[in-house]
């Protein structure tokens, strides 16, 4: 065997693992070695980094729209930011301390961003660089922000507090000035209480020179900059939440708690010229209108050729108990009340100009709701909303379980596309999504990938994850060959979950043949099959399997009960279908108890199949003397085969879904007929109801699992951390003797050890540790394969690891992985020709795969991985060939065998929360990385190795994480992540025209500067806040690129910032470029914008 090296494995190693890693990999024994097999893959082949999240921000909190740029920014609870631009264009940051984002505000067209956070700090983004880094922070001391404002073109942020004072930020050095507007001097000096926080800031649109500061207990000051003094103050007996200008800057709009609008005029301070409640009751006598909920925001936009739009959000009276939140767009004498699905966070309105002393122009509403995000077209009547084309649907239902396939057939994304497409709603915009900003093009490393997630509804959906997007392609429902139950007393009480009986737990999909096989929660399997035409099946093929837990039968109460369905084990007259359309042998045993139930009632009336996947078979668990069935915990279909098999803590059962026959139906105990090392106690009976696992959509954030619902299949859950536990979802009644089915696979490989040539068989993991093989005896092809029985029988071989076995796989004698054997798909719903039917007769089910064609004395290796340890074993001798021990503290939760880089390795993923890859078949060490600090229940059912080096998890419940764990891929990454920023020509301002000219009409400029600088206002005070610098200046983006890419995509990148701004820009860009050199000492590099003196340094 090779040495070697374990001196690049990564220094996440725990003790556990690496102290005995080396001495506990079994060398082979002398007499008989094993040929030496030629690994390629090292250490240097692996690195791990995180690639892009995909799905709607999880908690979000803030919104921010640039409308030069056409970019969107969304801030959250948890202090990520995400970035949205075209189709392709997405970005995810996350501000180290977590904190929530209150605000966001763009530098138009500036490619660079501020974020308000509620820890009150601010930070600046750098957006011209791939992947944003904040370039400086400032962290307030002594109060607590509000509000901030930035306006256009200016480099002078208005920063509100709690207290009412407002402080400016200069945002090229981010240093505070020595300007401040403190509340007392803002507000009436006779006023005897506080005014409350800042909750608006805003200059008049007209004249930069005029703040208007909103307080939230309804003072509104308007302050002139320059005398610092108050010039009017506006006083209404309601709080204020938000402040909006009209264009001109002669009249503003503040929203109102007691639902009203008020409008002023801004040199009328005495009262409002006019006071809307937009939905309060109209009562006669001219009284005042019923008071309605807050107007939590409202914005006012003018059009050149028609009414302004005021659109505000809240504001329902409180009679409209249950009602959904709302969105209000009031134009003209028009007032259109849209409902949301979710309550709004905040809205923005999208307009044609920057400006905000121009016609607004309001063409969209972007709407982030608690967990969508809403884009409403103005233009169109009846407002409909545009086609999302983000990926922020993952949640529709609760995510409770995904796969991930990456280099999948080629024709297989524009098939399941195909019938997805049919699947589209209507009633969309005909308009493009105006959010189109940034630059994306596809990169050279591309390959077909596909994720599946299950639902907790029931429905599965197939997601194009080629390239780094994300995109979904066809959705399908498996409840809908259930019978649904009108209301709750409806429902049968064979129900063994209180909510979302349908819920998807296992998906096994063969990707060539097309086979998908799901099982359910309620104890239920079904398979399909693709389908490109539609077809009515008269009766929904189904059967009930009776998987009974049992050691004695004389102890156990099914004694008195009829026999268990014939299910013998060599299979001579497998089960058929019965000719009845669905036999609920419902039937109760002598003491009362339900027995013979299934949990669900397939439909019996005709159901009409749509082309894409399409019911072949149901088969569910039955009720056994008043117990529930145990929900499934393994699942694995062959279409080589025709079998699906499926296992739980009883024991395991096959069907033949062609004959539509049950071949197994074991406990797990017979599975070991004579050969069984475990001494175990009869069974006591249980008469109770088994709450066994309920709504698998309580992998929810923060949520604390009741013992026992919801477990994966070898672990409990407490305070959303790990502890290991040997059961299956199940009472502690006869725990630790229960023995659940955990990993099953079919291949053609040797069964026995006196085996000359391999032979279809399957493979049977155990939560003990127990590796069994069932040996698979099928009829010949064609017809005959329907006719005549397949014969299944127990092999006798037991190979034995520590921990529960998760996953197995087959390498052929050079060392290549070997897939399971399968059925090319072909349309199965056309006639076929008489030729064909002459081809199908001679035609057998062959292994496409390289041990087809494997000579007698060639040999195989399994690869066998457990909670705790992997081991390779030859065949057919059953030697160990090679082992490791993964872990000795922790155990794993997800090992799969992937091929990377022309090489194969075991990946391995830690409870405690390490990331492991194993060279094969020596089970080298080649890479381990302590990567998630807190591992809890939705990422422990959600994670997933594929092919190529890439994985992904379930990070919250609407977001999908994905990873890379190639060298070359997190190398290539650069490339293939969109652009943020692109150079935009800002539009020209508006023009003033020649009387307003003339007579001094039209926007007042101000110089900021000159006003706010240190020469005229001092320095701020050091202890009202402290600047922190950021790592993304020239020395930052290198930094930040460090953790994320290698030598070579870190020279690209310097490459790429300054060049990649070039081109028509050109002159703009080299006075960018020689100023920033200028100031490299006191700040980062960015660049100039403006030709006379309003430009951005960073």
């Amino acid at each position: 065997m090779r040495k070697f090296n374990i001196r690049k494995v990564l220094d996440g190693l725990t003790a556990g693992s690496s102290s005995t890693s080396q001495q506990q990999q079994q060398q082979p024994p002398t007499g008989n070695r094993e040929p030496e097999i030629q690994e390629t893959l090292q250490s240097e082949h692996f690195q791990l980094c995180k690639t892009v999240r995909h799905g709607f921000p999880y908690q979000p909190s803030a919104l921010a729209f640039d409308p030069v740029q056409k970019i969107l920014a969304v801030g959250t609870q948890t202090g990520a930011l995400r970035l949205f631009g075209r189709p392709g264009v997405e970005c995810y940051c996350q501000h180290d301390s977590g904190a929530a984002v209150i605000q966001l505000q763009f530098l138009i067209n500036e490619g660079a961003l501020v974020s308000a956070l509620a820890d009150d700090t601010l930070h600046l983004w750098n957006l011209r660089q791939k992947r944003p880094a904040i370039l400086h922070s400032l962290k307030f001391c002594r109060e607590r922000v509000t509000f901030c404002h930035l306006p256009f073109q200016s480099k002078w942020l208005y920063v509100g507090t709690e207290r009412g004072n407002i402080h400016i930020v200069n945002v090229e050095s981010f240093t505070l000035s020595g300007y401040v507007i403190m509340w007392n001097k803002a507000i009436e000096l006779s006023s005897k209480s506080h005014p409350g926080p800042v909750v608006h800031i805003s200059d008049n649109p007209m004249d930069e020179g005029k703040l208007l500061i909103g307080f939230e207990s309804g003072t509104v000051v308007l302050w002139d900059l320059k005398s610092k003094k108050a010039d009017y103050r506006y006083t209404y007996d309601e709080a204020i939440h938000s402040v909006a200008w009209h264009h001109e800057g002669k009249q503003f709009i503040c929203s109102h708690s007691d639902g009203t609008l008020t409008i002023w005029n801004v040199r009328s301070p005495t009262k409002p010229v006019q006071t809307i409640t937009p939905h309060g009751k109209q009562l006669k006598d001219g009284k005042k209108p019923e008071p309605c909920k807050p107007i939590l925001k409202v914005e006012f936009k003018t059009t050149r050729s028609g009414e302004p739009f005021i659109i505000l959000s809240g504001g329902l009276s409180y009679d409209t108990v249950g009602r959904r939140p709302c969105l209000t767009v009031m134009h003209g004498k028009s007032t259109a009340v849209l409902e949301m699905d979710y309550s709004i966070v905040d809205f923005l309105t999208l307009c044609e100009t920057p400006y905000p002393n121009d016609f607004q122009e309001p063409y969209a509403v972007v709407v982030l709701l608690e967990k969508d995000l809403v884009l409403i077209d103005l233009a169109q009547n009846g407002y409909p909303i545009f086609e999302n084309p983000y990926p922020l649907s993952i949640h529709e239902s609760p995510v409770t379980c995904c796969e991930y396939f990456a280099d999948c057939p080629a024709d297989l994304i524009p098939a399941l596309y195909s019938v997805g497409a049919r699947q589209k709603r209507q009633g969309y915009s005909k308009k493009e999504w105006p959010i189109n900003g940034g630059n994306w093009v596809l990169g050279a490393q591309s390959y077909p990938e596909i994720i599946i997630t299950g639902h907790a509804d029931g429905s599965i959906k197939f997601w194009d994850a080629s390239a780094i997007t994300l995109q979904v392609l066809y959705k399908l429902k498996t409840s809908k060959v259930f019978e649904k139950s009108r209301n709750k007393d409806d429902r049968p009480n064979t129900d063994i979950v209180d909510e979302d009986p349908y819920a998807i737990q296992i998906i096994s999909w063969c990707p060539e043949s097309r086979m998908l096989c799901i099982a359910g929660v309620s104890a239920h399997v079904i398979i399909y099959r693709f389908s490109k035409q539609e077809v009515i099946t008269e009766v929904i093929p189904m059967l009930e399997v009776r998987l009974l837990y049992e050691i004695n039968d004389v102890e156990s109460p099914e004694a008195e009960q009829p026999p268990p369905l014939p299910t013998p084990v060599g299979g001579s007259n497998p089960q058929p279908v019965p000719p009845q359309s669905h036999p609920s042998t419902s039937s109760s045993s002598s003491d009362g108890l339900r027995d013979n139930v299934p949990c669900l009632k397939v439909k019996n009336s005709p159901l009409k199949q749509s082309p894409g996947y399409q019911t072949e078979l149901v088969i569910q668990l039955v009720w056994v003397g008043g117990e529930p069935p145990q929900q499934i915990t393994s699942l694995a279909v062959n279409s080589s085969y025709g079998l699906v098999v499926f296992g739980n803590c009883n024991g395991i059962a096959m069907v033949d879904y062609l004959q539509k026959a049950v071949l197994l139906n074991l406990g797990t105990i017979e599975l070991y007929g004579s050969n069984d090392p475990y001494r175990r106690e009869p069974r006591s009976p249980r008469k109770s109801r088994q709450p066994s696992g309920a709504g698998l959509c309580d992998i929810s954030e923060g949520t604390v699992v009741p013992e026992d619902r919801c477990k994966s299949p070898t672990s409990d859950v407490k305070d959303n951390s790990f502890s290991r536990s040997r059961s299956s979802s199940v009472t502690s009644i006869d725990k630790e003797s229960r023995e659940a089915i955990s990993a099953l696979h079919f291949c053609e490989t040797f069964t026995r050890k006196a085996d000359l040539s391999p032979s279809p068989c399957l493979w049977v993991g155990t939560t003990l540790g127990t590796v069994l093989v069932i040996a698979l005896n099928l009829p010949p092809g064609g017809e005959q394969r329907l006719l005549q029985p397949v014969i299944v029988s127990p092999s006798g071989t037991i190979l034995r690891l520590k921990g529960a076995i998760l996953r197995m796989a087959f390498l052929d004698t050079t060392g290549c992985l070997m897939p399971p054997a399968y059925e090319p798909w072909k349309e199965h719903n056309v006639p076929e020709e008489k030729d064909e039917k002459e081809k199908l007769k001679k035609r057998r089910p062959v292994s496409v795969s390289p041990s087809s064609s494997q000579e007698i004395s060639e040999n195989q290796y399994a690869v066998i991985c457990s909670e705790k340890q992997a081991k390779v074993i030859s065949l057919p001798t059953q030697n160990c060939a090679y082992k490791q021990n993964i872990t000795e503290t922790s155990f794993v939760l997800r090992g799969d065998i992937v091929t990377l880089s022309n090489g194969i390795c075991l990946a391995c993923f830690c409870a405690n929360g390490h990331i492991m890859t194993f060279s094969l078949p020596s089970l080298r060490p080649l890479l381990d990385v302590y990567y998630l600090p807190l591992t809890n229940m939705r990422i422990a059912r959600t994670f997933c190795f594929t092919n190529n080096g890439q994985a992904l998890y379930l990070v919250s419940p609407t977001e999908i994480q994905r990873l890379t764990y190639s060298q070359e891929t997190c190398e290539n990454l650069q490339e293939m992540l969109g652009e943020l920023f692109t150079p935009v020509e800002t539009p020209e301002a508006p023009n003033r025209g020649f009387f307003k000219g003339l007579f001094g009409g039209g926007a007042q400029s101000l110089d900021r500067e000159e006003l706010f600088g240190e020469s005229s206002s001092g320095k701020a005070s050091r202890s009202l806040a402290q600047h922190i610098p950021g790592p993304g200046g020239i020395e930052g983006v290198k930094g930040a690129a460090s953790g994320v890419v290698g030598e070579l995509a870190r020279a690209r990148l310097a490459l790429d910032e300054r060049g990649q701004k070039l081109g028509d820009l050109e002159e703009r860009t080299a006075a960018m470029l020689s100023s920033a050199d200028s100031f490299s000492k006191h700040a980062h590099e960015m660049m100039l914008k403006y030709k006379d003196k309003k430009w951005y340094q960073f």
